[in-house]
């Protein structure tokens, strides 16, 4: 029979760090999406060609997503929230390829991202209302609420990466059991579900980073009184 790898494959250490197969396939998505940004924006102009149009159709789609999130910083959110998706996406996406695996289907990849969510919301909370600002809302509307609003923060971090790790994981697991029973076109159907699971997988972590952000951003007494 098959054997199925069902978690990340550790490939050898540098010094005491791991190298897992899905690490290398976050650093090679990542270096691949740079690589295609610089090559297809290397050539703006102000007539645009049809890659042109379609790719500032893209930007402007994702910009007025997080534009009627944050209708007052999306400028400073939409980078992030933009490579999150492309990100996601193309890793959710690339076990189609054979010899490849969903880095997402292991935890301490989506823990990684879940956490650089969590850094960010408090990021951009401080530098819209300053630090004695953004973390006075701790203390609202009573101090006694500190240790709720604390365990909050460490809950939904974690929910973020157990979500995205859990749903990436058992899609993976699915193909790989129908592939090894019921042999080569039985999984056909589920890779067409594992193509709208990962998009739609990518979109929501997306959402779910620009809500925890827009709450960090709005979170502090000016943004409440300014509220009608």
């Amino acid at each position: 029979m098959e054997q199925i790898d069902f978690f990340a494959r550790v490939l050898g250490h540098i010094g005491p760090v791991a190298i897992s197969d899905s690490l290398l396939t976050s650093v090679l998505v990542t270096g691949l999406l740079a690589a295609v940004s610089a090559v297809l924006t290397r050539r703006r102009t102000a007539l645009p060609d049809r890659v042109q149009v379609v790719l500032e159709g893209i930007v402007s789609a994702c910009e007025n997503a997080v534009r009627d999130v944050i209708p007052t910083a999306y400028r400073e959110v939409t980078p992030f929230i933009m490579s999150l998706w492309l990100f996601l996406a193309t890793a959710n996406l690339i076990s189609l390829i054979p010899g490849f695996d969903s880095p997402t289907r292991d935890l301490s990849v989506t823990s990684a991202l879940a956490v650089l969510v969590f850094f960010s919301v408090h990021w951009f909370g401080i530098r819209h209302q300053g630090i004695r600002s953004y973390l006075k809302h701790y203390l609202t509307p009573n101090p006694i609420l500190l240790p709720f609003h604390l365990i909050g923060e460490i809950t939904r971090t974690l929910a973020l990466a157990i979500r995205l790790f859990g749903n990436m994981m058992s899609m993976e697991l699915i193909g790989l059991l129908l592939l090894v029973i019921g042999g080569l076109f039985v999984p056909v159907p589920i890779l067409l579900l594992h193509i709208v699971e990962g998009l739609v997988q990518a979109y929501i972590f997306g959402i779910l980073a620009l809500v925890y952000i827009a709450g960090g951003i709005q979170s502090g007494p000016q943004q409440e009184n300014s509220s009608p």
